[in-house]
């Protein structure tokens, strides 16, 4: 067998997988955004100041992200990818981790389930205003 068979057999296959490893693992860098924040209803305005109270330690101001949390102003919790109800569940009981490694997702039992509707009005506002649809 040939020295570039040997080489291409070997350290090609090699190469391949570490760059697709080294590139495939960073699932966060898109962790913090810039977000433009429109004028907001009453019900999102009321999401906002719950959600800078509360969720902000994680997810960011505005929710735009941390290095602790995944912003939401993001197009992986569009509607037509995270409904409404997807939100909702994941505030009241808690998400495992699956878009993003910043691990599971605790259940937030400080928040009162009346805020969460306008927490999710607030995410959807925010989300129209950056064209994330």
């Amino acid at each position: 067998m040939s020295r570039l068979a040997l080489f291409g057999i070997t350290v090609v296959p090699f190469v391949f997988i570490l760059v697709f490893w080294v590139v495939g693992s960073d699932k966060n860098k898109d962790s913090f955004v810039d977000i433009k924040v429109p004028e907001l209803s009453d019900a999102a305005r009321h999401g906002r100041t719950v959600l800078n109270g509360t969720c902000a330690a994680c997810h960011g101001k505005d929710a735009s992200g941390t290095d602790k949390g995944p912003p939401l102003i993001h197009p992986v919790y569009r509607p037509s990818h995270h409904a409404d109800g997807a939100i909702h569940l994941a505030i009241a009981n808690g998400v495992r981790q699956h878009h993003w490694n910043y691990g599971a997702m605790p259940p937030q039992p400080d928040i009162d389930k009346a805020d969460i509707p306008a927490i999710i009005a607030f995410i959807r506002e925010v989300q129209r205003a950056n064209r994330i649809k």
